[in-house]
């Protein structure tokens, strides 16, 4: 079985990661393997969208905190707990922005922009980069996090989904509308 060791588990980790779950429930002690397991991913999810690294590493102690406090209303829905803290980070995220008025960052590199490119069979040049970066920067928060999940993380479009719980096929289209929309601004560089 070939799996995404972004996302995708096989049987056996996704039932041992159920097994974490349901001991936590019963004591907050045993809520140490997820922490340890997804601390890493949640402060890098956070911090390449923070301009502040401690603001990251606030906002992923507040995360941790709201998971393991909402823990019992945990459901599994045969995906990894990361799907679950990934759809918190991104709630506490926003309201770190709301609140202090953070500047909202884009980390990418030259690789990133040209995936893009690529998976959309579009022809990449090296002076598209910082036209690119402008467009980019230039959508709306939910344009901007789908792009971010999708070509700079290299989530499947499942994992994207159950993060902003939204179906599937939603978050293809609504790729598919900025993928658009940004072959349109290369489009009248090239003009």
């Amino acid at each position: 079985m070939s799996f995404n060791p972004i996302y995708h588990h096989t049987e056996a980790q996704l039932e041992e990661e159920l097994r974490w779950i349901e001991a936590a429930k019963l004591n907050p002690e045993a809520f140490r393997p997820l922490y340890e397991k997804y601390y890493k991913a949640i402060f890098s999810y956070l911090y390449q969208r923070m301009s502040s690294k401690d603001t990251a590493f606030d906002t992923t102690s507040q995360v941790f905190l709201k998971a393991l406090t909402n823990l019992k209303t945990y459901e599994f829905r045969g995906v990894p707990f990361s799907s679950w803290l990934y759809r918190i980070a991104h709630n506490e995220m926003v309201q770190v922005f709301r609140k202090q008025k953070e500047q909202r960052v884009v980390n990418a590199d030259i690789n990133d922009l040209k995936f893009i490119c690529e998976e959309n069979k579009e022809v990449f040049f090296e002076e598209y980069i910082p036209y690119l970066k402008k467009i980019i920067g230039k959508l709306k928060e939910k344009e901007l996090q789908l792009v971010e999940m999708r070509y700079f993380e290299k989530r499947p479009f499942k994992e994207i989904a159950e993060i902003l719980n939204i179906s599937e096929i939603n978050a293809k289209v609504r790729m598919y509308r900025i993928i658009e929309k940004l072959k349109v601004s290369i489009r009248k560089i090239n003009v």
